[in-house]
């Protein structure tokens, strides 16, 4: 079994001290865009105080309480009145993102309805399905970055207490093929594709068990039915509140659940007593999950850039910085251009990466 897809962040409005997987480029294009947040980087116009939309539709592409809704109804509520005088998160769970894509084909491309996903469905998902049901370069057309993150490998009670490192986890599954299984978001999703890259090249037997979202897969975790499980950091820490916090290993924090590393290059600072899966020796495993915004593939350059500089706009404020640090997130923008460079970047780099393994999403 073997499945998922991987990218990383690009344009930072506030730096959490973790280093994307990416060419330096893309490094130079986040520090660059950071810097230039406040004074209208990109010589867009001046949103209008009073938007002439009436109703803008995101097609979010997890379920409620999922990170992409989280980042969709932080964006809805401070768009509302800057794009358009309503905005509703619109929630089409399901297929590792393919449902929500389905719908915004369906849309008009006039401006009025968004997409928010991971940026797999743009970038890695025409290498990881044979069968896709859409074209991204024809039918997702590229608007901004909104949020990165870095992804965490945590287990449940179903794992016995000293298990506390990614090794001794491959050990205690190897011995116990019946339990060796890994719960994701979904197939073809990063945290499935993580879980691949790890327990693939150790050689395990391991079985995917994909639910719908987050939330339902941590419910899953917690009730002891699956072992491991990746998402989010955000989705994680509620449940790790003695360890967010600690600089202790994560044996020694004393919660229910044992995050055992972190996707970034440097220690999360969100988590700073959990080691990375490149401390550990998973240098291939570094990785940041990211999110963004694109639009039917038929609306037109000037409706894409429009709802980037609105996307741009509310970035640069301080509350919905704040609001995505709580969880773990941090909120980024990009111009339509640079967002799809970077989908192009994650393509060159990863495509390989994933047809060489032998990952499949299908």
């Amino acid at each position: 079994m073997k499945t998922h897809a991987l990218a990383t962040g690009l344009v930072h409005r506030s730096t959490n001290g973790l280093n994307s997987f990416m060419p330096r480029r893309s490094v130079l294009i986040a520090v660059a865009t950071a810097a230039a947040t406040l004074v209208s980087p990109f010589g867009f116009a001046q949103t209008p105080s009073t938007p002439r939309r009436e109703r803008l539709r995101i097609i979010c592409t997890g379920p409620a309480g999922s990170v992409p809704d989280t980042i969709a109804r932080r964006f809805a509520e401070e768009l509302t009145g800057v794009f358009a005088q309503q905005v509703v998160v619109d929630n089409r769970a399901g297929a590792a993102g393919q449902i929500a894509v389905q719908a915004l084909k369906s849309a008009p491309p006039d401006g009025s309805t968004w997409l928010l996903g991971q940026g797999a469905l743009a970038s890695l998902y025409p290498t990881l399905y044979e069968k896709l049901g859409y074209e991204p370069a024809r039918d997702l057309r590229p608007v901004s970055l909104a949020a990165e993150m870095n992804l965490g490998v945590v287990v449940g009670p179903a794992v016995p207490a000293d298990v506390d490192s990614i090794a001794s986890l491959i050990d205690w599954m190897r011995r116990n093929p019946a339990s060796a299984n890994a719960a994701s978001p979904g197939t073809g999703t990063l945290p499935h594709i993580l879980e691949a890259m790890l327990f693939d090249k150790a050689g395990l037997d391991w079985r995917h068990v994909p639910y719908p979202g987050g939330p339902p897969a941590m419910v899953a975790l917690l009730g002891g039915q699956v072992a491991v499980l990746v998402l989010p950091e955000g989705l994680l820490l509620p449940h790790l509140a003695n360890l967010a916090n600690s600089t202790s290993p994560p044996s020694a924090a004393g919660a229910r659940l044992r995050m055992l590393g972190t996707s970034g290059l440097e220690r999360s600072r969100f988590s700073p007593g959990v080691p990375t899966l490149v401390e550990q020796g998973y240098a291939r495993s570094e990785m940041r999950e990211w999110f963004a915004f694109f639009l039917p593939g038929g609306a037109s350059a000037s409706v894409a850039e429009e709802a980037s500089a609105a996307v741009n706009t509310v970035v640069a404020r301080e509350e919905l910085g704040r609001r995505f640090h709580d969880a773990a997130m941090v909120a980024v923008h990009s111009t339509p251009a640079q967002l799809a460079a970077k989908v192009d970047e994650d393509r060159r780099a990863w495509a390989p990466l994933l047809v060489s393994a032998g990952i499949r999403g299908d």
